[in-house]
């Protein structure tokens, strides 16, 4: 490993020399960053975990508007979209594509749990800031958070009238992106905020089959946000949303070895791709959530009460290649409602509490009509899936102050879930009739098996019940003023579900082809947050190790679908490491960089790739060992460095630059980690200029991304239907962008 690692550390983007290097005397501060990770507003500084915060003003300059465009500012932190769903990974974990899964990886919008995959592609603005919080989350957050959480805080209501307009123009791509925003009082005890955005994009996939650009997007939010100070001890604030985000087409391409029927796209050009049939996805989603302050003495009771919906409407091309062999529509609907109630104590005594209660229902429902062409035959898939969940707990932290340096904390939380759910899946001919050809009655409900293809109809149906206490405990010294260490013992947990795309009836050893059980971890964790210079730099270090069982995942069965297995246990460990640097008034510098080493331990049900021998054999379907594997979308290093200065110009005129360097080690695309299927280790730049006002009200600014036109690719797997032929379907980034940007603020 010594010299892996000293070979990398050579390639990082310094990353880790920004903070470490010898400091000379500064006379600067850093600006306090204050998150609320641990359910209190806090300094980052203080708070006891690997957690990283990306202010809102950040992500606007940087024209980040997605989750995914998140993850280049944050190691360790890996997402990507697939034909039919999301992957967001922290240190190595997270869940494949699958309607059945919820997130490892929890998202929280203002205390309120967004799980599905669907929810993660939902545009994101105005926010005061992104907190990422690394490793398992299972006290303070209200629902499935083994891997780590995302903390989204969108932006309040204002005392004073302020408003902003913006729009950023990138020619290439033909991206507009514009908002509008506006803020202030509107009684002498309400205020209110209201924030417009849309963006459309042509697309960067030239198909030069459809003579098209792909893939076409248009998005839409409107959020409108009260505040009510009703009394001197009551604080309202209700929040509601609607938005809609559409593409046509997607950015996918064919790599690799000729695609069905032996048709050769464009191979090897992320920019062309020679895919006939139509794809297109429509979303729509709404959001409200209700949030109480209220002061008891010394003691503040919140209460958070959210609801959450969102349908969808698709077409994708299950294929990816030049013929229309399989055809996948899909829609999905979900309705989700939470309530929260917390009483926090107050900070300074000996004892420091965090208490409270959860309840969440929330109901799925998928149907996904595939259709398939081939010579042999031609049939419908009509696939129609469930899940309803209700869920409720009870949590406590508790904060023992053992003299003015060091303190423990023990957390607790009990959590109860019931779920049911099913999954139906009948052949059908193209006339909409069974699919059943030699009329035998067995089949008349359902259709007739296509064994070839692994497809046996299907009508299944089950309950689950799950009780779980996930305990953590936390150890802190302030070993000096601007110094502080802490080591950590939690517990993970991820409930267990329903199987929504197997088109097995059965699995090879006669269990029902539906449900998969729960994943667990235990994590551990030691760090340090140094202060350094008289507060003009910091730095951030944490070791971690945490060991999974029973991981779900979702494998390729070898022809058309997924099957959702647990693998056996994983360890996912390493290192992470920031800093901040402010090292005169005009000039700053961030960095940070993660070590991870990812492992299966134990998993003999592993998907093999093409050519791979199979370690066995069951019931006709073929695995591979994973252990000593790692996992998909896992770089063993990744780092960032930022570099921003500030020069004034003229009398009242302020010329700013950002340059932000991106390393990610090589990674498996594909999840059956196929060899070929590899994204290369890259170094990434952006870059940005502007000119404004020194007061802010305006500023006009040049925005590069990926301007070392890196061709990344996100996603892979195999193309279906190829038999022994090896070739990929490829979901792959933006090449370089130039956008010009301008904001008026009032």
């Amino acid at each position: 490993m010594s010299s892996r690692l000293e070979k990398h550390l050579k390639t990082l983007p310094l990353a880790v020399a920004c903070a470490c290097a010898p400091l000379t005397a500064a006379a600067q501060t850093l600006e306090e960053v204050v998150v609320t990770a641990q359910k209190r507003s806090q300094s980052l500084q203080d708070v006891p975990i690997s957690i990283s915060a990306v202010s809102g003003e950040k992500l606007n300059e940087a024209g980040i508007t997605r989750i995914s465009d998140l993850q280049v500012y944050v190691p360790n932190l890996n997402m990507s979209e697939a034909a039919i769903g999301s992957n967001i990974y922290i240190r190595g974990v997270g869940s494949q594509v699958n309607q059945g899964f919820e997130q490892s990886v929890g998202t929280y919008v203002d205390g309120i749990y967004f799980g599905r995959p669907r929810q993660l592609r939902a545009p994101f603005f105005d926010l005061e800031r992104v907190e990422v919080l690394r490793g398992p989350q299972s006290i303070l957050f209200g629902k499935n958070s083994i891997a780590g959480a995302l903390n989204l805080v969108t932006s309040k209501p204002t005392e004073a009238f302020e408003g902003s307009v913006s729009a950023l123009y990138e020619p290439d791509h033909g991206e507009l992106d514009t908002s509008v925003i506006l803020s202030g009082p509107l009684t002498d005890n309400v205020a209110g905020r209201l924030a417009v955005r849309y963006r459309e994009m042509d697309g960067f996939i030239d198909n030069v089959a459809k003579d098209s650009e792909e893939m076409e997007t248009d998005e839409t939010l409107i959020r409108a946000a009260l505040r009510w100070d009703a009394t001197e001890n009551l604080l309202v604030d209700l929040k509601l949303e609607t938005g809609e985000f559409n593409s046509e087409g997607r950015n996918s391409i064919i790599i690799g070895s000729p695609a069905p029927g032996g048709a050769t796209p464009v191979v090897g050009d992320f920019t062309r791709k020679a895919a006939l049939d139509p794809e297109f996805s429509d979303n729509n989603y709404d959001n409200a959530t209700l949030t109480l302050n209220y002061q008891l003495g010394d003691y503040e009771l919140v209460s958070i009460s959210g609801w959450s919906a969102y349908d969808y409407n698709e077409e994708v091309d299950t294929d990816f290649g030049v013929g229309s062999t399989v055809q996948s529509p899909a829609d999905e609907d979900f309705e989700q409602f939470s309530q929260e109630l917390r009483l926090v104590s107050p900070l300074g005594r000996t004892f420091e509490h965090i208490v409270g209660v959860f309840y969440q229902v929330s109901k799925t429902d998928y149907s996904e009509p595939a259709q398939l062409d081939l010579p042999a035959v031609a049939v419908e898939i009509d696939r129609d899936f469930y899940s309803d969940s209700d869920l409720w707990a009870v949590f406590g932290q508790s904060t023992w102050n053992i003299s003015t340096d060091f303190r423990a904390t023990l957390g607790l939380r009990y959590t109860v879930e019931d779920k049911d759910g099913g999954r139906r899946l009948a052949l059908r001919n193209p006339d909409g009739s069974i699919f059943n050809p030699l009329n035998m009655p067995e089949f008349a409900e359902l259709g007739m098996p296509l064994p070839g293809l692994g497809i046996t109809p299907h009508d299944l149906s089950g309950k689950r019940n799950e009780e779980v206490i996930t305990p953590l405990l936390n150890l802190q010294w302030d070993v000096a003023e601007e110094a502080m260490l802490y080591a950590s013992v939690s517990t993970g947990y991820k409930a267990g579900g329903f199987d929504a795309r197997s088109n097995r009836a059965t699995f090879p050893d006669g269990r029902p082809a539906l449900e998969f059980e729960e994943e667990e971890a235990l994590s551990m964790e030691i760090g340090a947050k140094l202060g350094l210079l008289d507060n003009a730099a910091e730095l951030n270090i944490a070791v971690f190790r945490t060991e999974y069982d029973d991981l779900q995942v979702s494998v390729f069965d070898g022809v058309l679908g997924f099957d959702v297995q647990n693998a056996a246990s994983a360890t996912t460990q390493g290192v992470e490491m920031d800093g901040r640097w402010q090292v005169t008034d005009k000039l700053r510098l961030t960095g940070a960089m993660a070590y991870t080493d990812f492992e299966f331990d134990d998993y003999e049900n592993g998907a093999c790739y093409k050519g791979q021998t199979p370690s066995q054999v069951v019931g006709g379907v073929a695995f591979c060992d994973w252990q000593g594997n790692t996992n998909q979308f896992t770089p063993e290093f990744s780092g960032t460095l930022g570099i921003n200065f500030v020069q004034p110009v003229l009398d009242n005129l302020e010329l700013s630059t950002a340059v932000d360097v991106i390393y990610s080690d090589d990674y498996f695309a594909a999840p059956d980690l196929d060899p070929q299927a590899v994204q290369d280790s890259y170094v990434k730049l952006n870059a940005r200029i502007a000119l404004g006002r020194a007061d802010g009200v305006w500023e006009v600014a040049l925005v590069g991304r990926n301007l070392t036109d890196e061709e990344i690719i996100t996603f892979a797997n195999d193309v279906p239907l190829t038999g022994p032929v090896t070739s990929y379907f490829a979901f792959v980034e933006r090449p370089r962008t130039v956008a010009v940007q301008a904001t008026y603020n009032f």
